[in-house]
């Protein structure tokens, strides 16, 4: 399956990723390229990507789907991986993967609340500490 068949839909700020079969790992690196690319050109804040067709994930799979959200985190956007099956779940602890910094959710509402609050949090500003005003 090519990346190109993956849909990227831009919803406002937020890239949503529907990767809607099993993928190899060509298309995986085709995709994180297809992913950091729209970020930079349409200034997407937030990621979310739907993995819940997916029935498997080898190790490949899930340590892009980690390198995607640190890829994406130092283009100041935030990413969520929604819709994790349990088979998905139980392969990928069974291969010891963690996906360090992957936030994750059990549906695309939960996903886009997260994105929501994670994006308000960035637009406050930032409070100076007592000692800064002097």
């Amino acid at each position: 399956m090519s990346a190109f068949k993956v849909p990227i839909l831009k919803v406002g700020e937020v890239l949503i990723v529907s990767i809607q079969s099993d993928i190899d790992d060509r298309t995986v690196v085709e995709l994180q390229e297809r992913i950091l690319d729209m970020i930079d050109r349409t200034n997407a804040r937030a990621v979310l990507i739907d993995i819940s067709l997916l029935e498997m994930v080898d190790s490949f799979t899930g340590r892009m789907l980690s390198d995607i959200a640190s890829m994406t985190s130092i283009m100041d956007a935030e990413t969520v991986v929604v819709g994790m099956q349990p088979a998905v779940a139980i392969t990928l602890v069974e291969l010891g993967l963690e996906l360090k910094g992957v936030s994750t959710a059990l549906d695309v509402d939960d996903g886009l609340r997260i994105l929501r609050e994670r994006m308000r949090e960035k637009k406050r500003p930032r409070v100076m500490a007592a000692d800064e005003h002097a």
